[in-house]
C-alpha cells in the first residue's frame, strides 16, 4: 500500500483534462508507464458525471440515457501530461445486454485491476442510497488482492436528506472496518458539486505517489 507523507501535495489542474484514447482490452491500452487513477461503478451510479464533475466539463465522460452502453476503457491525461491520467472503466451491472458480454465485461476489468502496474488506485462509485452491491464487493475484492487503495464515492447524496445520508456514510464505513487501511468513503454529489474537492485531494495524493 502506497504511504503518503506529511509534505504538502502539489494539487493537479483537473480541468485541464483531455481525452486521450479508447481501449477495448487491457492490451489495447496506453504503455503501462506513469500514473493513473481509475473511476469504476455500476452503469447508473453516476459515474461520467463524477468525471465530469472533478473536471468541469460537460462531456469528457460521456453520459448514456441508456447506461452501461460504454464498453471500453477510456484514457484522459491531466495537465497535458499522458503519464498522468484519469481511466473510466465501462459500467456493469445495469446494462440491457447479453449475459456473455456482461461477463466479457467482468474479465477485461479483471484483467485491468490485476495488471495495471501503473494504477494508483481505484474511485469506486455507489449510489447512496444503494451501496455495496455484488458489483461493489466484487470491485473491492480485485482491490483487495492487489493491496489497492480505494476511494469511495456515495453519490447522488443529494437525493437524500442530511440525516439519511449521513447514515449511509457511516453504515458503509462500517460494514467495511476490515479493510480501513485500504478504503476511504465520503459522500458525493455531482449535481451540487458537493464533495469535489475532496476527491480532488485524494487524486491528488494517488497521482503524486512514487512507483
Amino acid at each position: 500500500m502506497p504511504t503518503y507523507h506529511d509534505s504538502p501535495v502539489v494539487r493537479l489542474n483537473y480541468p485541464t483534462a483531455q481525452f486521450m484514447t479508447s481501449a477495448p482490452t487491457l492490451a489495447k491500452c496506453p504503455e503501462d508507464t506513469g500514473a493513473e487513477v481509475a473511476f469504476a461503478g455500476r452503469s447508473n451510479a453516476g459515474k461520467s458525471s463524477a468525471i465530469n464533475a472533478l473536471t468541469q466539463q460537460k462531456a469528457l465522460a460521456r453520459t448514456s440515457r441508456t447506461p452501461g452502453r460504454t464498453q471500453l476503457i477510456n484514457f484522459f491525461s491531466v495537465m497535458n501530461n499522458e503519464a498522468c491520467r484519469l481511466v473510466d472503466l465501462p459500467g456493469y451491472g445495469y446494462a440491457q445486454v447479453p449475459e456473455a458480454v456482461k461477463l466479457e465485461w467482468q474479465k477485461h476489468l479483471s484483467d485491468y485491476l490485476h495488471s495495471r502496474l501503473s494504477l494508483r488506485g481505484l474511485v469506486l462509485l455507489m449510489d447512496a442510497r444503494h451501496p455495496l452491491t455484488e458489483f461493489d464487493q466484487m470491485m473491492l475484492g480485485f482491490a483487495d488482492q492487489r493491496d489497492m487503495p480505494v476511494h469511495i464515492l456515495l453519490t447522488k447524496a443529494d437525493k437524500l436528506k442530511k440525516g439519511p445520508a449521513s447514515a449511509a456514510l457511516q453504515k458503509v464505513r462500517s460494514r467495511l472496518q476490515e479493510w480501513e487501511d485500504l478504503v476511504s468513503v465520503q459522500l458525493f454529489s455531482s449535481l451540487k458539486r458537493d464533495g469535489v474537492d475532496s476527491l480532488a485531494q485524494r487524486l491528488d495524493q494517488w497521482l503524486h505517489t512514487p512507483q
